[in-house]
């Protein structure tokens, strides 16, 4: 299941939550706050959502991709709060048999999560802020 979180996203244990024996493939995509964006320094970004959306549409789109691609499992990770440059603010974890369907799974994934997913993120400048559309 999706989950939104306050504390630093722990990478292992998402992986370990969809990891099994049958996948060959366990592929996986860190979303982090970089330092710079469009010529400016990033301090940091302050994620917002409407968490009980976000969390409905996470899960849809979990359960699209084990539709969509019925031998992989996928867990999407979201953080929430102010976060600083270097720091995870997104893990989507995905395992399956072959490495082709957990490619197209996880780019699925992120793609949908930023198209639908009511998060929203101001960034942070030196010397002001602005807020980010999604994709």
């Amino acid at each position: 299941m999706a989950r939104v979180v306050r504390t630093a996203i722990d990478a292992g244990a998402v992986v370990e939550s969809v990891a099994r024996c049958d996948a060959g493939a366990v592929l996986t995509f860190s979303g982090d706050v970089r330092n710079h964006h469009l010529g400016r320094e990033v301090t940091g970004i302050d994620y917002h959502a409407y968490e009980r959306m976000a969390l409905k549409e996470m899960n849809k789109i979990e359960r699209e991709v084990e539709v969509r691609w019925p031998n992989c499992r996928v867990q999407i990770v979201h953080r929430l709060g102010l976060l600083s440059p270097g720091e995870t603010s997104v893990f989507i974890a995905v395992a399956s048999p072959h490495r082709k369907e957990g490619f197209e799974a996880l780019r699925y994934t992120i793609d949908t999560l930023k198209e639908t997913v009511p998060i929203w993120k101001k960034e942070i400048y030196s010397d002001g802020y602005s807020w980010i559309e999604g994709s």
